[in-house]
C-alpha cells in the first residue's frame, strides 16, 4: 500500500513517465487545480494537458479508495482473530478490486445459509472426505454422518455439497474461471415482462433482444437499463451454463467416481446459485461503469462546445420568450446585460394583435439603440422569428434563436430570485435567453449542468460521477475564457480555478464596498484570500484597463518579473512589449530559461503577449431556418433543409429544422466513409444541411442524412 507503487501502477496504466505522475500528484496534493497545473506547472508536468491530468487525479483518487478498503479488510479478519502474515502480505500486495473481494469474501460476515445448516449439522468432515476425491463410496461414508437434524445418506450429501459449492464459489481461480468466460462469452439478454407489452411500447426494440455484451454500446445498455428500471423489461447477462460447467469440473473434478461425481453436483450447484449471479452482479456493474462513462464524456464534449459557443459580446439585446394566449414576454438589456425594461406583446392568435406588437418593437429597438434580438427556441419561436422579421428597422439588427434548455430551471431558481427579486418567472426567463446570446458561458454555468439538455441518457447515470464530470468541465471552460472580475457574478467566479462559493461571493461584496479592482494584487485584500488561493485564481482573472496592463492577460503574477526583465532587455515598456510585434520576436527565449521556468512557460507568456486576454471562442454567425417550415406535417421526405445541431450523442446527431421537433442523423448518415464518434464530423450548434429520410408522426420521430443532403 505504498505511494510508490501507486505512482508505479498509475504510469502504467495510463502510459504517461513515472516523474510527470509523481509530479502531478504533488502539485494536486498540494491543492493545485487541473486548470492551474495544465497551464502553469508546464515543466513539472512535461506539459500534460487537462485531460492527462484529469485522469491521473481520477486514477490516484481510486488507488486511495482501493487502499483505504484494504485497511478495511484487514481490521475486519483482524477482529476474527484470521488474519496471518501471508494473508496481510496477499492483500496489501493486490491492487485489483475484484481480486481483493475474491481473497475477503471466506472471512467476510454473511448471512445464514446453506451452507451454515450444513456445518451445524455436523457434515464439514463429510464434505472434506468428498472434495478430496478418495473416497470409493460417498454413500456409505455419509451414514457416518446421521444423527438427529441428518435423516439419511442422501441428506447428509446434500448437506456436504452445499458445503462445498460455498467452498468453490469462495475460490479465487474458480472465479476467474466464470469470470474469464463472463469476459469473452456473456450475452445480455432483455425480455418483454408479460402483460406490460402496450404500456411499455417505446422499449418494444428490446422485448426480445439478445446481444453479446463486449459488443453492447453504451447507448443501448442504458436503454435497456430504463426499461428494467420502470418495470417494463427483464434483463440477464449470462454465457453458456455448460460451457462455464464444463471449465469449473476441468478445475475441480479429479476422479471419475462417486466422489467425482458428488463434486461435479456441486460444482453445477455453486454455478446456478453462487457463482453466476455473482459474477453476473459484478458484470452488470462494471458494464454500466463503463457505459456511464462514455454517457457521461459524451455528455461533457457537448457541454463544453455550449460553454464555449461564440459570444455576441456586449451588445444592447431585445430578448423574447415566445408564446401564443400568454404572449410573448420581451426585455430589453443593456451591453452588460442588466434589465432595463419588460413588458408583453400578442402578435399570435387567439389576439393577433401584430400593428402594436410590430409598433411596440420598433420603438423599443429604437429607444434602446438595440444591436440584436434574440427569440427563444420553445413554443411559438418560428412564428415569432416570422413576425420579427416582417418589422424594417433603420438599420441593421441581427436576429438570432436562442436555446431556452434549462431557461425555466435557472428561472425558478433562488440565483434568478435574488438577481430578479421584483420580477416573476417569465421576466427572468426572457433576461436568461438575452444574457445566453451575449455570452453563453457566463449565463450557463448558473444553470445544473445536467439540465440544460445536450447529454445521452443523463438521468440513467451515476448521478454523483455525472455532477463531478461536468464540474469539472464547466472550470475548464471557465478558466480557458478567463473571467472580468469586475463584472463577474458570484456564479461565474465559482468556477475559476482556487476560489469556490465564499470566495466568489467575498470578491463581489468587496467589489461592492470598494468599487472596481484596479490590480490582481489588490485581491489579496478580499477576506480569505490566501496566498494559496491566490495563486491558484489570479492568473484565471482579469482586470481591463487596470494599474498593470498584464492583469488583463493570462500572464500569471509569478512571472510578471520576468516580463519586466524581457522588457527591460528589449529597452522598453511592458505596454510597448504587448503592442509591438518586432520587439517580442526578436526575444530568444532560452536565454530566460532557469530552474524555475522553462521553455514551455517562457513560450506560454511570447503567445500571450502578442494577443492578450484573447477569447478563445470563435465570431457568432446568425442561421436562418427553410422558409414555409413550421410543424412536422409540412416535412415531405426527400427534402433538403438548413438545420443546426442540438445534441450529438454516440448513435448520432440531432438537429433542429424548425419544425419543434429534433429529428436524428444516425452515425450512419452523417459521412460518405465509417466514423466511430459522431463529434468526428459534428459539433454543437453547427450549420448543417440535411435530407428527410422518414417522418413517423406517431411515435414524433424525424430520421434526417447529411451524406445524402451533399
Amino acid at each position: 500500500m505504498t505511494i510508490e507503487k501507486n505512482h508505479q501502477l498509475i504510469a502504467d496504466k495510463l502510459g504517461i513517465n513515472i516523474r510527470q505522475i509523481v509530479n502531478t500528484v504533488s502539485l494536486l496534493d498540494e491543492g493545485a487545480t487541473v486548470p492551474f497545473i495544465s497551464r502553469y506547472r508546464k515543466e513539472m508536468t512535461g506539459s500534460l494537458d487537462e485531460v492527462a491530468i484529469g485522469n491521473i487525479q481520477a486514477a490516484k483518487e481510486q488507488f486511495e479508495e482501493l487502499d483505504k478498503r484494504k485497511i478495511t479488510i484487514l481490521k475486519t479478519i483482524g477482529e476474527q482473530e484470521l488474519l496471518t502474515p501471508e494473508l496481510q502480505a496477499k492483500i496489501e500486495r493486490c491492487y485489483d478490486i475484484n481480486e481483493l473481494e475474491d481473497i475477503y469474501l471466506p472471512f467476510k460476515p454473511k448471512r445464514r445459509t446453506r451452507a451454515t445448516v450444513a456445518r451445524e449439522k455436523g457434515l464439514e468432515p463429510l464434505a472434506r472426505m468428498i472434495i478430496k476425491q478418495y473416497e470409493p463410496d460417498p454413500q456409505i461414508r455419509a451414514l457416518q454422518f446421521l444423527n438427529d437434524s441428518v435423516a439419511d445418506a442422501e441428506e447428509a450429501l446434500a448437506g456436504a455439497r452445499d458445503i462445498i459449492a460455498e467452498w468453490i464459489n469462495e475460490d479465487l481461480s474458480a472465479r476467474n474461471i466464470v469470470r474469464n468466460i463472463f469476459t469473452r462469452d456473456a450475452v445480455i439478454s432483455s425480455h418483454v415482462v408479460k402483460g406490460k407489452e402496450e404500456e411499455g411500447i417505446k422499449f418494444r426494440d428490446y422485448f426480445d433482444c439478445y446481444e453479446p455484451l463486449k459488443r453492447c454500446p453504451s447507448h443501448r445498455l442504458l436503454a435497456m437499463r430504463r426499461g428494467e428500471k420502470e418495470g417494463f423489461l427483464k434483463l440477464g447477462v449470462a454465457p453458456d451454463e455448460e460451457k462455464a460447467c464444463a471449465a469449473l469440473n476441468n478445475y475441480f473434478v479429479k476422479s471419475p467416481k462417486e466422489s467425482g461425481v458428488q463434486v461435479a453436483l456441486a460444482v453445477k450447484d455453486s454455478y446456478k446459485r453462487l457463482l453466476a449471479p455473482s459474477i453476473e452482479t459484478e458484470f452488470f456493474g462494471v458494464s454500466k461503469d463503463q457505459a456511464d462513462a462514455e454517457s457521461i464524456r459524451v455528455f461533457a464534449e457537448n457541454l463544453r462546445q455550449l460553454l464555449l459557443a461564440a459570444p455576441l459580446g456586449q451588445k444592447r439585446v431585445l430578448a423574447l420568450d415566445p408564446g401564443y394566449k400568454s404572449g410573448c414576454k420581451l426585455v430589453c438589456l443593456d451591453a452588460q446585460g442588466n434589465l432595463i425594461h419588460n413588458e408583453t406583446i400578442y402578435p399570435h392568435q387567439p389576439q393577433s394583435e401584430v400593428s402594436q406588437a410590430i409598433r411596440k418593437v420598433s420603438a423599443l429597438v429604437n429607444t434602446y439603440k438595440i444591436d440584436a434580438i434574440a427569440i427563444g427556441d420553445g413554443t411559438a419561436s418560428r412564428e415569432t422569428e416570422a413576425f420579427i422579421k416582417k418589422i424594417t428597422f433603420d438599420r441593421p439588427i441581427q436576429v438570432f434563436v436562442v436555446s431556452e434548455d434549462g431557461a425555466s430551471i435557472y428561472s425558478a431558481s433562488k440565483v434568478a430570485r435574488d438577481e430578479f427579486p421584483q420580477y416573476d418567472v417569465t421576466v427572468r426567463g426572457s433576461v436568461s435567453i438575452g444574457r445566453r446570446l451575449m455570452d453563453p458561458l457566463a449565463e450557463l454555468v448558473k444553470i445544473e449542468a445536467k439540465s440544460i439538455g445536450v447529454g445521452q441518457y443523463q438521468h440513467d447515470v451515476d448521478q454523483k460521477q455525472l455532477q463531478k464530470g461536468l464540474d469539472a468541465v464547466v472550470e475548464s471552460c471557465v478558466n480557458l475564457v478567463g473571467v472580468n472580475v469586475n463584472t463577474a457574478s458570484s456564479h461565474l467566479l465559482n468556477f475559476v480555478s482556487g476560489l469556490g462559493p465564499l470566495l466568489a461571493q467575498n470578491i463581489v461584496d468587496y467589489r461592492k464596498e470598494n468599487g472596481p479592482f484596479q490590480s490582481r494584487s489588490e485581491l489579496k485584500k478580499v477576506a480569505r484570500m490566501g496566498p494559496k488561493a491566490f495563486e491558484q485564481c489570479a492568473g484565471f482573472l482579469r482586470i481591463p484597463g487596470g494599474d498593470n496592463p498584464l492583469d488583463n492577460s493570462a500572464v500569471h503574477p509569478e512571472r510578471y518579473g520576468l516580463v519586466g526583465k524581457i522588457a527591460a532587455d528589449r529597452k522598453c515598456k511592458v505596454e510597448e512589449l504587448i503592442g509591438r510585434d518586432n520587439l517580442r520576436s526578436e526575444v530568444i527565449a532560452e536565454k530566460y530559461v532557469n530552474a524555475q521556468v522553462g521553455l514551455p512557460t517562457i513560450n506560454d507568456i511570447l503567445t500571450e503577449l502578442a494577443k492578450p486576454g484573447l477569447d478563445p471562442r470563435s465570431g457568432i454567425k446568425v442561421f436562418e431556418f427553410a422558409d414555409g417550415i413550421f410543424t412536422m406535417k409540412d416535412l415531405h421526405i426527400g427534402m433538403v433543409l438548413p438545420g443546426i445541431v442540438t445534441n450529438i450523442t454516440r448513435f448520432g446527431a440531432f438537429v433542429d429544422v424548425g419544425v419543434k421537433q429534433d429529428g436524428l442523423v444516425h452515425i450512419s448518415e452523417l459521412a460518405n466513409k465509417y466514423i466511430s464518434d459522431p463529434a468526428e464530423v459534428v459539433k454543437l450548434h453547427q450549420h448543417v444541411k440535411v435530407k428527410v429520410l422518414e417522418v413517423d408522426m406517431e411515435r414524433k420521430r424525424i430520421a434526417f442524412s447529411m451524406k445524402q443532403a451533399e
